[in-house]
This record gives structure tokens, C-alpha cells and sequence, in this order.
């Protein structure tokens, strides 16, 4: 075999192989999706911790006694960008009442998000989750996404889509302690 057809069978043979591990991957994952353990309403809200644009930490945990509205978002999600200021309403109505909202932006860059957030004038928590670490232990898939979270830290609704300011209302008042 000449130098260069080693080359070529090696090239080859490297591209099979990782061809034939994404495949495997790929089986593996589907297979074992349903066993892997899913929120669900009823389910005790999963405990993180998370920096909000000041620096300041925010643990779930630390939250119980409250109404807790947990809302996944994206500056690039036009759904989010049109609820954000319903849910900066109500959060002025309700934060006295017990309710917090703490809005989780899943995976982009301080720049983008400080943006947003000035331009919408939001007054809530903005948490960063960088490494979409609580987007996947809340298994999100899809944004805008909202879980709401009793004072005892049950979950009881789980939303994806866009929100009215009605239905925002609505589920402030159904998470009041």
C-alpha cells in the first residue's frame, strides 16, 4: 500500500468510527429518555442556585413560604420579549403579597441579557444559567417556559408558550401563600 492510500484508509476508518459512535449515542439516548426522571406537576420543585445580574446568589430553597413563578427565557425568544413586561406588572402587584418571580435566562452572553433587561426596564431576578444546568434539570426544551411553584415548594402548573397578562394574573394569584 502506498503512503497516500494509508492515509485515505485511515481517514476512512477514523469517519466510521465516529459516525458509528454518534449512532450508538444517538440509540442509547432515545432508549433510556423515558427512565430518566422528568418534573412533573405534584413533583418538590428541583433545589438550585443561580447568580442574578448583580452577583447576588438565589437558592429555590431559599424562597419557600413564597409563591415562587419560575420563567425560562431567551433575549432572541420574541414570545418572552412580549411577557416580560406583563410579568414585570404583576411582579410590582404581587411581590408584596409573597410572590416572587425569578426569570432564568438560559445560556447567553451578561452583554446581551443587561440589554434586555434595560430596554424592558424589567425589575425582577435575572438569573443567568450559563451552562443550561437548571433549564435541563427542569427538563425545558422549549422558551418561553413557566413552572409554578407553591410556598412549599410543590410544583403545580407547568407552562410552555407564551403567557397573557390574564393568565399571568392568574397564576400569581393561584401560588399566593
Amino acid at each position: 500500500m502506498t503512503e497516500k492510500k494509508k492515509r485515505r484508509h485511515l481517514l476512512r476508518t477514523i469517519i466510521l468510527v465516529i459516525l458509528a459512535s454518534a449512532v450508538v449515542y444517538t440509540l442509547y439516548a432515545n432508549f433510556t429518555k423515558e427512565s430518566r426522571e422528568k418534573i412533573a406537576v405534584g413533583d418538590h420543585a428541583p433545589d438550585f442556585i443561580l447568580t442574578d445580574m448583580e452577583g447576588n446568589k438565589h437558592k429555590l430553597s431559599d424562597y419557600k413560604g413564597k409563591g415562587v413563578f419560575l420563567n425560562f427565557w431567551a433575549t432572541w425568544c420574541k414570545p418572552c420579549e412580549r411577557e416580560m413586561p406583563y410579568m414585570d406588572n404583576q411582579y410590582q402587584a404581587f411581590k408584596s403579597q409573597g410572590v416572587e418571580i425569578l426569570a432564568v435566562n438560559v445560556g447567553q452572553p451578561e452583554f446581551s441579557i443587561k440589554k434586555f433587561v434595560e430596554k424592558h426596564d424589567l425589575s425582577f431576578p435575572i438569573l443567568k444559567d450559563s451552562n443550561k444546568d437548571v433549564m435541563g434539570a427542569y427538563d425545558i426544551y422549549n422558551l418561553p417556559a413557566t413552572i409554578l411553584i407553591d410556598p412549599d415548594g410543590k410544583i403545580i402548573e407547568i407552562i410552555e408558550g407564551e403567557l397573557p397578562e390574564k393568565k399571568i394574573i392568574a397564576m400569581m394569584e393561584s401560588i399566593k401563600p
